[in-house]
């Protein structure tokens, strides 16, 4: 099973609601599972009603729209291992800070022992990595911050 196949995979079930799929091929095993974690259309609990006493009367207060995002949010392709440096005793593609240009590579993501370069698809400065080195990601689980310039 190759990347490509995984991808079509992700694409068909991107759409569906299936929440858990299996596909066995040879020796190689691929599960991927969806859970409410990552399921970003579930709206979070409102919170309660306080009760208003008979004697107070409250001003209405100007709802202000939930502000836009500053950063880019760069999201794992795929399933697999999280790596911010190209060897484990090599330095680290990119640090908080780092300035960097759309096409510049930020992690390797290891999926059945293929190493999948994650390129920057903006300009920017990166303003946060969310995952820690050697961690499993998600597919669509948020990677990086970037500042875009």
């Amino acid at each position: 099973m190759n990347l490509k196949e995984i991808r079509e995979i992700l694409e068909l079930l991107k759409g569906s609601d299936v929440s858990e799929f299996e596909l066995g091929r040879g020796d190689t095993l691929l599960k991927l599972r969806r859970g409410p974690a990552y399921s970003p259309g579930i709206p979070s609990p409102a919170p309660a009603a306080s009760p208003v006493s008979a004697g107070s009367v409250e001003e209405p207060q100007a709802v202000k729209a939930p502000a836009k995002p500053t950063y880019k949010e760069i999201f794992s392709p795929i399933v697999g291992t999280f790596y911010r440096a190209p060897a484990p005793d090599a330095a680290p593609f990119v640090e908080v800070g780092t300035r960097v240009v759309k096409g510049q590579v930020l992690c390797i993501v290891e999926a059945m022992k293929i190493m999948n370069q994650i390129e920057s698809d903006t300009t920017g400065t990166i303003a946060a990595i969310l995952v820690e080195n050697a961690q499993p990601v998600a597919y669509g689980q948020g990677l990086f911050h970037i500042t875009p310039e």
